[in-house]
């Protein structure tokens, strides 16, 4: 189970042309900061910033959005050197196999898989919520409170048609996508800077006081249960509660790595794609978030529909519209791109024999893994037809920054293991930034809830037992070594 996969395996199998086990490179450093800001900018800037700000940070959310930025820019370096040194499809999973181990691989490409799954279907759902807000539809077939909600079904489904049929089409309807959301994430800061008052603004970080409803139970979060820490509204810790919650604002941007094998260039292209998402993300983030914090009092602010609600309050109402076609065209490139990107890791797996090869065969045409795309995109559109996923949006979170600690940990162990690899990418200070990121990571995850654990646990316990069952004989390694 402690078997590494040889680097020089993985690299050849990226550059061989051709056949049923590659995909192909019609990538370029443009292509990738749009899938990366299509799954990154989405729900954390339409609802995140105003939840957050009136319940834990005030007008300091700001703040906590470069907080969670910081942590993930330590992470993009890690992702920024393997991807450099290792361009390949699965990302975490296929840095996991070469460095920890089989088992590592196994879990952590488990982990991706219900990432991206569950994170598709609850922005999915969103999704048609603001669909409905914005046509007024009838709530019976697009609402959270329908039997079965039809717009997340068939948005789902329309989506992994693109995603199966072509990565340039999903390329393409990705970039008009996110040059959509950006221009009216511009329009936002711009029109919104002339209704800014200080007022709104001070104190800039509230006064701490306790928070009026005590969590207790499989609600309350890990640190409080293990330190008897209680986490309070505003003031500094009011301020880092918040960064924990909007990192979920920042998680995607890794599904950037997981199209390493369908890069142009990807020595050069991929760390360009990292970079560049994080950075225009980052800046997106901070400036809305100043801008909605500064036009209304914090503490008014209406959390299901932030900028929206902002605008309204200042009389500049006719911006509701455009704010709500952003949050449209946000969620869709959010979930196109988590169909991409699962896709890729069940490929990867595939390929490695942890699961049947079968699933994981490219069309000779369209260049991409159609089966494990198709399946993938019928398991999240019946998870978003059919659960009220509300619940269970938080494992996206723990789910990534799992992710993340895996991927900060396989840096400083591949310098290590393989000092000559070549990197043209490489993490500065390391370990030290290695080790910060994995820090960063795992204090994040302790301010998730313990329900979320227990759930997060019960998914990898599932994983392991097919690993046993199947995975464990049947893969590549596995084969090779009883020849």
């Amino acid at each position: 189970m402690m078997r590494t996969k040889p680097i020089e395996d993985v690299i050849a199998q990226g550059d061989e042309e051709g056949g049923e086990r590659t995909l192909r490179r019609r990538l370029g450093p443009l292509d990738l900061m749009g899938f990366g800001i299509g799954i990154v900018i989405g729900t954390g800037i339409f609802t995140l910033t105003g939840v957050e700000a009136r319940d834990h940070a005030g007008p300091a959310v700001t703040i906590a959005f470069v907080i969670a930025g910081v942590a993930s820019l330590l992470a993009a370096l890690c992702y920024a050197e393997l991807a450099s040194s290792v361009p390949t499809a699965g990302s975490a999973y296929t840095y996991a196999y070469a460095t920890l181990g089989e088992i590592f691989a196994w879990i952590i490409g488990w982990d991706l898989v219900l990432e991206f799954a569950l994170g598709a279907a609850v922005v999915a759902r969103g999704w048609s919520g603001y669909l409905a807000e914005l046509f007024d539809l009838p709530t019976a077939l697009f609402g959270e409170g329908s039997r079965v909600n039809v717009g997340a079904v068939v948005i789902t489904l329309l989506l992994g048609v693109v995603a199966a049929t072509g990565v340039r089409q999903s390329s393409r309807v990705t970039n008009v996508l996110v040059a959509v959301k950006i221009a009216i994430c511009v329009f936002v800061v711009v029109a919104g800077l002339f209704f800014v008052k200080a007022a709104n603004l001070t104190p800039f970080v509230p006064a701490a006081q306790p928070s009026p409803e005590q969590e207790s139970g499989l609600t309350q979060p890990l640190t409080q249960l293990l330190f008897g820490y209680a986490p309070s509204t505003y003031g500094i810790a009011g301020v880092l509660t918040a960064a924990a919650v909007v990192f979920f604002a920042y998680t995607g941007f890794e599904a950037v790595a997981n199209l390493g094998e369908e890069t142009r260039r990807p020595r050069r292209d991929l760390p360009l794609g990292l970079f560049g998402t994080l950075a225009v993300s980052a800046v997106l983030y901070v400036a809305v978030s100043f801008v909605v914090v500064g036009m209304v009092d914090y503490r008014s602010i209406d959390p299901g529909a932030p900028i929206a609600s902002a605008f309204s309050a200042v009389g500049a109402g006719w911006a509701s519209a455009l704010v709500s076609i952003a949050a449209v065209a946000g969620l869709t490139s959010v979930i196109l791109v988590d169909i991409v990107a699962i896709g890729r890791i069940g490929f990867a797996m595939s390929r490695d024999g942890l699961l049947p090869t079968s699933v994981g065969a490219v069309h000779p045409r369209w260049g991409t893994p159609f089966k494990v795309t198709i399946g993938a995109t019928v398991f999240i559109a019946a998870l978003a037809g059919f659960v009220p996923l509300s619940s269970l949006a938080n494992l996206v979170s723990i789910g990534t920054l799992f992710a993340f600690v895996i991927v900060s940990v396989a840096v400083p162990v591949l310098r290590r293991t393989r000092p000559r690899l070549e990197r043209p990418f490489r993490v500065p200070l390391s370990p030290v930034v290695p080790v910060l990121s994995a820090l960063a990571c795992l204090y994040l995850m302790t301010n998730l809830s313990v329900e979320t654990w227990l759930r997060f646990l019960a998914w990898m316990v599932l994983g392991l037992a097919v690993y046993l069952l199947y995975g464990r004989r049947n893969n590549r390694l596995a084969r090779a070594d009883a020849k």
